[in-house]
């Protein structure tokens, strides 16, 4: 018994590390641009590969059409969430502080052929994200950790009820935490298979 888990662990372990396999051409294309700025170094701060495919599957199923991202960074993470895109028809906004990292990420969506599909809006997010006023089927919050409260309280109101909350790297934002785990509107779960994520669903 004690083999066969083991045995199931390490085979589990081998999956997750090998690269998703791609079933279109588009989806090929993604994929390569991923893997090519990951081995070249052209990423900043990125994702690991098992919270990327987590991106992926989550937005993909629930048919997110409206998907908000608060640190593109270089773009890395936006390309998993553009897999998804590409299959429900939706469109990403992402917010990056960096100008140089704002650049890097528009190539790599360019190059990955989901440029139509990306707004990539320079400068603080704090406040820029004022600016939207549609409803968001799913949120990515990547960024400065002592902000997630405030991107919280400022697009919760935009979620649609049954849309998503992704926030990475949780564990250093206990106070988003907290303020997730405490609101009944709010369910979240956390995967800690990559770098810590926490999935919170508003209920309908």
């Amino acid at each position: 018994m004690k083999r066969a888990a083991l045995t199931a662990g390490l085979v589990m372990a081998i999956a997750l590390a090998a690269p998703p396999l791609a079933k279109t051409e588009a989806e090929r294309r993604i994929l390569a641009v991923l893997d090519q700025a990951r081995s070249s170094g052209e990423v900043y701060l990125e994702v690991p590969i098992a919270d990327g495919r987590m991106l992926r599957l989550l937005t993909e199923a629930a048919g997110a059409r409206n998907v908000v991202e608060i640190g593109t960074s270089t773009g890395y993470s936006g390309l998993w969430l553009c897999l998804a895109l590409q299959k429900t028809g939706g469109k990403l906004t992402t917010f990056e502080i960096d100008p140089g990292r704002a650049a890097e990420a528009r190539k790599h969506f360019q190059q990955a052929g989901v440029g139509p599909m990306v707004t990539v809006v320079e400068g603080d997010a704090h406040e820029n994200v004022k600016r939207l006023k549609e409803p968001i089927d799913v949120v990515f919050i990547d960024a400065d950790k002592q902000g997630y409260v405030d991107y919280l309280s400022r697009l919760l109101p935009l979620v649609r009820p049954g849309g998503l909350i992704l926030a990475h790297n949780v564990d250093s934002a206990p106070e988003y935490v907290r303020a997730v785990t405490t609101n009944p509107d709010l369910e979240t779960v956390f995967y800690m298979q990559g770098a810590g994520l926490g999935v919170t669903l508003k209920k309908r």
